[in-house]
């Protein structure tokens, strides 16, 4: 059963930036780390698959903003989607996530810039 209030979309929005991200930022940070190894190198195969990734990103966060901005939620009286604090939960979640999503597909034409 869908979420109603986006929580799928937003997760499945998540998992694709980080599949997006994988061929540039899993190396660097498993390498700030101290792992080390030729299987590292394994993990740029995936290149050819980011622009899929960057769709299903966007895709995903467009599916979560609809769901939380747009199409409005039947809410019975004392559950608790009426508390207005729910909604701004909501929303505070999703613009953390979005940001950080775009963020992470960012970082392959932003890191040349710090090198």
């Amino acid at each position: 059963m869908a979420s109603s209030n986006g929580r799928g979309s937003l997760i499945a929005g998540v998992l694709a930036a980080v599949g997006a991200s994988l061929c540039c930022v899993g190396p660097l940070v498993l390498l700030s780390l101290g792992v080390g190894g030729a299987w590292i190198a394994s993990l740029t195969a995936l290149e050819p698959y980011r622009p899929i990734f960057i769709v299903l990103t966007l895709l995903f966060l467009g599916l979560a903003f609809r769901r939380i901005y747009l199409v409005p939620q039947p809410c019975a009286p004392g559950s608790p989607c009426a508390d207005p604090r729910t909604k701004t939960r909501q929303r505070l979640t999703f613009w953390i996530v979005s940001v950080s999503s775009l963020g992470l597909l960012a970082v392959p034409w932003l890191t040349p810039l710090f090198y």
